[in-house]
């Protein structure tokens, strides 16, 4: 009996995975891996193409996501290969886009933090819809921001209303900017005390430098997927094109 003639068992696809017998029947349902074969019984029996689909899937979840990762495997069992390389083609577009967002934050960012507050349209302070027309954000989303203890505008004795500051502008920006780039409060809040304390973009710039190294680590990941995936349609591809492995390929 050759490699590609053994038989496996779930548990034997488990162990390989680290997952339990029941993960790899799921894997099954869910079309991330190809059917498998029945023994008399009922059994599952696979082969060792659902060991090749088991190791390109899980090597696409690391870099992709388990949804991703889960769609493709499925479109390519569906013996749709295209979709599923348009799957990966998006999910790089995403990542790109998300590095373009990063260095348009940093250099928004350094501008922002290196320039000193900018005057106000009046003098007075701004009210929070102002503040909003000018960021082009919702008076709500200040609100939240404020919440999370991002923004401290001082309020008016008499009427309580929010009094925004040119500091109070200044770190609005920076959070809508930082937001706007995916970056979650606990992130950006670090950033805003370091301006607030002393002026100072290590913060800012650590995060920033943070970001970026997880893109690159991602990127690799992703590319290692799709190294996976390359070598498992190649073990599909016949002359007649791509088709379902059974238990016993």
């Amino acid at each position: 009996m050759t490699k590609d003639d053994r038989r496996l068992r779930p548990v034997d696809l488990a162990r390989l995975a680290g997952v339990s017998t029941q993960q790899i029947r799921n894997y099954e349902d869910a079309g991330v891996l190809p059917p498998a074969a029945r023994t008399a019984s009922g059994y599952r029996v696979f082969g060792d193409a659902h060991r090749r689909a088991l190791l390109a899937y899980r090597a696409l979840m690391r870099g992709y996501g388990p949804p991703t990762a889960t769609a493709i495997m499925r479109a390519v069992h569906d013996g749709d290969v295209p979709g599923a390389l348009a799957l990966v083609d998006a999910a790089h577009a995403a990542l790109h886009e998300e590095r373009v967002s990063l260095r348009a934050a940093s250099e928004a960012l350094e501008l922002l933090a290196l320039e000193p507050p900018a005057p106000l349209p009046r003098s007075g302070g701004l009210r929070i819809g102002e503040v909003a027309a000018l960021l082009g954000v919702r008076p709500s989303a200040l609100r939240v921001w404020e919440t999370a203890g991002l923004l401290t505008p001082p309020r008016e004795r008499a009427t309580g209303y929010r009094v925004f500051t040119p500091a109070d502008v200044r770190d609005a920006r920076l959070v809508h900017t930082l937001r706007r780039s995916h970056y979650l409060f606990t992130q950006i809040k670090p950033i805003l005390d370091d301006l607030r304390r002393e002026g100072s973009t290590e913060a800012l710039r650590a995060a920033i430098t943070t970001r970026g190294e997880t893109l690159t680590t991602r990127s690799r990941t992703m590319i290692e997927g799709s190294g996976a995936l390359h070598a498992y349609l190649n073990g599909l591809t016949g002359s007649g094109g791509v088709t379902s492995p059974s238990a016993g390929s």
